[in-house]
């Protein structure tokens, strides 16, 4: 692989909690890397995001639901379908609470229905911690978390890349193609004058491993701090200000302090805050409250594209 950073991003597509409200709707979101799409949480209105930021919902080939309250899966039934309709052929798996596939099941018996495409249902304990997932780029782990019911937010691992060959010591050193990639890989090499050059003087390393961090529903929990610790990206829901710490608590979620002490103490590159009550229509005090805790600290916005970087070694 070349020096060039591929793509290793997030697009909101809703980012409220439980209704939609003031143009916002109930969570969603698309992560990118390699140009593989994986969407995050279903809330109702989904597909219809998806169509409203061109994304091609064909190309989503895993879909992950934190837990089944219904502002992160009541959009779920609504795409399946719309797949069905489509003529979609590829395979689909689908990374979820217990309870999914009977609730998926269900609708099917009911409306007579069913899916012509293979769908896979993967059915996740939500602790401890565990990797569900993986290709040829990135890794998903759970992160359990503490909600009212069993949730469990997913950590993306960009996997490691192969050093960058330096393309002027192939001629330099008369160095042959099928050694490249041995040397690429670590080992030294051998000249024709029996001089040994090492790796690190034909090769530059590889950009620092990314990763993206997914908390949706969850009360104020430091026993997540060891799993996403490091994170270039953190999403961390923000449903109330500081103000209505007893309502976060009551409803099992977290304010836009408590979010950014976590970012903070998991030295988080950035932090996204999202989830937001449907009693601020103005954002900008949940944003302002992050940022005098952790100073890198964003909106999640619908529509809005943040490129994770990696993390300066």
């Amino acid at each position: 692989m070349s020096g060039i950073v591929s793509n290793f991003e997030l697009t909101i597509l809703g980012c409220n909690s439980a209704i939609q409200a003031f143009g916002r709707h109930p969570t969603s979101q698309v992560f990118s890397a390699y140009n593989q799409l994986y969407l995050i949480d279903c809330g109702e209105g989904t597909q219809f995001q998806l169509d409203k930021f061109h994304i091609k919902k064909s190309r989503i080939n895993q879909i992950f639901i934190s837990h089944l309250h219904g502002d992160h899966y009541y959009g779920l039934m609504g795409l399946l379908s719309s797949y069905r309709l489509h003529g979609r052929t590829e395979p689909l798996q689908v990374f979820c609470p217990i309870g999914t596939k009977e609730i998926v099941e269900v609708n099917l018996k009911h409306s007579k229905g069913q899916f012509v495409y293979p769908i896979e249902f993967y059915e996740i304990e939500d602790k401890p911690s565990h990797k569900i997932f993986e290709d040829k780029y990135i890794e998903v782990h759970t992160i359990p978390l503490n909600h009212k019911i069993a949730t469990t937010g997913f950590l993306f691992v960009e996997k490691p890349r192969e050093r960058n060959f330096i393309k002027e010591k192939i001629e330099e050193h008369q160095i042959p193609n099928e050694a490249i990639n041995l040397i690429k890989e670590g080992n030294d090499f051998i000249g024709l004058d029996g001089k040994v050059i090492p790796y690190t003087e034909l090769t530059t390393a590889p950009h620092p491993q990314r990763k993206y961090a997914y908390c949706s529903d969850t009360i104020y929990d430091e026993s997540i701090l060891p799993i996403i610790q490091g994170v270039d990206l953190l999403y961390h829901e923000a449903t109330y200000l500081h103000s209505e710490e007893l309502k976060a608590q009551q409803y099992w979620h977290s304010t836009a302090k408590q979010a950014a002490t976590i970012a903070m103490k998991a030295n988080a590159q950035s932090l996204m805050i999202g989830h937001y009550s449907s009693r601020y229509d103005n954002l900008d005090e949940l944003l302002n409250e992050a940022k005098s805790v952790f100073s890198n600290s964003m909106l999640a916005i619908e529509g809005r594209t943040t490129e994770v970087s990696p993390t300066a070694p």
